[in-house]
């Protein structure tokens, strides 16, 4: 049963409920593209789809603008998958179950991917329209956005004429995005021994803390499951004698992790100082984050009395000190522009294998020696335990264009609509702009969308409202660009 039926624009509230019902998580984006595939076949609409899945569809202009200059529609396919704990979904099976409450959407356990399934909906709206007026479009849709930018970087522009560009992969509506940090993923390798031990297993779990994402949310002061995981490691040292068999946090790099667990093998003379440390650390915690992170938990549980390897003395001591001096969060503020994050750092997630323990940062900035600078400082720490690090999805900043007759236009249209200028900012969390920028030469673009609150998380949500002013605008900056 349709959920978002009667919404306005029905148009786009369809086309969004069908993409929340096709399985399109990073790395599992085949399906949405030949859905997208099909969308272009069966409105006759010439179409690329390249290796990496990702899709151009070419629209011409309309009656009037036959001969405008072309123009970019441009969002991602792919989503951040998380989900509640004991929500029964696969990600790589199961479609959405949507919720509509107080003009909110969401969905039912899980992240609702509205980042950036809108922009989506929006440009298969616009292409299924004939009383729509606009210029010649190019419609981007990439892939595996959320994990490195993976489809723009590999996507060949040589088929784009335009170089005017709408990123529609914002979520506050009456903010236009005209420059946004350059990014990587660092993968910090900690190599471990391991030695046989006798005892009673335990597993230590912190939980319930909000999360969100690691470039629009990491100025909130919200709790690092995987730097609190490495804290409460190194004071359970001081109290409790425990061997360390794995640490897990966190499911994606560019998402503050939620949960983290350690488990441990401890003597069995002690589980009362083992619960009452947690409790301790617990109250701790939650009095530190009581603000942002309400929901956080602190739990020990006990296994059977058995044989588990574990680390090596120095191999335990390696692995909670990287944890604990690991670089997290703001390193710097811009000077140039009030209240923005200039160089951050995310560790997102954190696995235990036989012999490493690996560390998976997400690093942004929006100087480039900034964030070398990180990235070596990662190098440094990680040589003081025998480690490496290694780099993936690098990317570049957006720069700011002093000149933009787009974004003049954007910021008209928006104060004849709204009756009030919009705010024109700079963002710290990564966009495809930046690599389309680089590609396009002379590329002009500013990035829009409707408002969303906690993407990345299973509270994310979108204002159905907002998406419906949104579209106006964005119909009438078309119609403008004749």
């Amino acid at each position: 049963m349709a959920i978002l039926t009667g919404l306005e624009p029905n148009r786009v509230f369809r086309y969004f409920e069908a993409i929340c019902g096709i399985p399109h998580g990073s790395y599992h984006t085949k399906q949405i593209s030949d859905y997208c595939v099909r969308f272009a076949t069966e409105h006759g609409l010439r179409y690329i789809q390249d290796e990496a899945h990702n899709i151009i569809l070419f629209h011409p202009g309309t009656p009037g603008y036959e001969q405008s200059a072309p123009v970019i529609l441009q969002g991602h396919l792919d989503m951040v998958c998380e989900r509640e704990p004991g929500c029964a979904i696969d990600f790589e099976k199961d479609g959405l179950s949507l919720r509509l409450e107080d003009g909110y959407i969401s969905a039912d356990g899980t992240t609702l991917g509205g980042d950036d399934g809108i922009a989506v909906a929006y440009a298969l709206a616009i292409l299924d329209s004939d009383d729509i007026p606009h210029p010649p479009l190019e419609v981007i849709l990439t892939t595996d956005e959320e994990v490195g930018m993976l489809g723009a970087a590999a996507l060949d522009c040589s088929p784009l004429q335009s170089r005017t560009m709408i990123n529609l992969d914002s979520e506050d509506e009456g903010l236009l995005l005209v420059s946004c940090a350059g990014g990587l993923q660092a993968d910090c390798h900690i190599p471990v021994a391991r030695k046989p031990v006798s005892g009673q297993a335990a597993t230590v779990t912190l939980a319930g803390l909000t999360g969100g994402h690691s470039g629009a949310e990491i100025d909130k002061g919200r709790a690092n499951a995987n730097q609190l995981m490495g804290r409460l490691l190194n004071e359970l040292s001081k109290a409790v004698d425990f061997h360390l068999v794995s640490v897990e946090g966190g499911l994606k790099d560019n998402a503050i992790p939620r949960e983290a667990k350690a488990t441990l093998v401890i003597s069995p003379g002690s589980r009362a100082a083992l619960r009452d440390a947690v409790s301790h650390w617990q109250a701790v915690f939650s009095g530190e984050y009581d603000t942002t992170d309400p929901g956080l938990t602190l739990t020990a549980e006990f296994g059977e009395l058995g044989t588990a390897a574990a680390m090596d003395g120095r191999s335990q001591r390696n692995v909670i000190a990287a944890l604990v001096n690991m670089p997290v969060g703001i390193q710097r503020m811009s000077t140039d522009i009030p209240g923005l994050v200039q160089t951050s750092l995310n560790p997102g997630i954190l696995t235990t294998r036989s012999e490493e323990v690996t560390l998976i940062f997400s690093v942004r900035s929006s100087a480039k020696t900034e964030k070398e600078a990180l990235y070596s400082r990662l190098e440094n720490l990680m040589a003081l335990f025998g480690g490496s690090v290694t780099r993936h999805g690098d990317y570049p900043a957006w720069e700011y264009r002093r000149t933009s007759p787009l974004r003049d236009l954007m910021v008209r249209v928006f104060e004849q609509q709204y009756g009030r200028k919009p705010e024109v900012q700079a963002i710290h969390a990564g966009l495809e702009c930046g690599l389309f920028s680089g590609k396009l030469e002379g590329l002009d673009c500013v990035s829009i969308g409707p408002d969303m609150d906690d993407i990345h998380t299973t509270k994310e949500r979108l204002n159905a409202e907002s998406v419906r002013r949104t579209w106006d605008y964005l119909l009438e900056v078309l119609r403008q660009l004749k």
